[in-house]
């Protein structure tokens, strides 16, 4: 859904993503635009399921500057995901394995957590993603070589 909106203080948006992340929205983000008469915008685009979709339009009409809201539906394709935990030098680590027809395509730490350990080890948060991509390396290699 897209609500083009104008004239609204910057420090709504932060409260406005939080709000509709916690009603259940899959992504949003914003994006520059020009309008008629070519005056600036920011054009608000949500991604959701559409049983949220009543319930996150009325928190933008209400929360918002915009008179009204754009919206379409979408075919989504989304790879198989499992979270495994994987014991790395910083503790037990939550992995997300996504799958495609059965086998790994990729994966990706927990967010969350390697900020935790980024902060309590003081380390810069790549570094601490380097080092459990590569222990993931290492765990996987062990199957394959069996």
């Amino acid at each position: 859904m897209n609500a083009n909106i104008d004239d609204m203080n910057g420090e709504i948006y932060s409260y406005l993503y939080e709000k509709i992340l916690k009603i259940g929205a899959l992504d949003i983000y914003t994006q520059s635009i020009y309008m008629k008469k070519n005056r600036p915008a920011v054009k608000l685009c949500v991604i959701c399921e559409e049983e949220k979709l009543s319930e996150i339009i009325e928190l933008i009409l209400k929360e918002t500057t915009t008179l009204g809201i754009r919206y379409n539906k979408f075919l989504r394709e989304t790879l198989d995901r499992k979270i495994v935990k994987i014991k790395t030098k910083y503790g037990n680590i939550s992995i997300k394995f996504a799958y495609y027809k059965g086998k790994i395509l990729k994966y990706s730490p927990e967010y969350e957590e390697c900020k935790v350990i980024a902060e309590n080890f003081k380390l810069p948060l790549k570094t601490v993603y380097e080092d459990i991509t590569c222990t993931v390396n290492k765990y996987l290699e062990s199957f394959r070589i069996k």
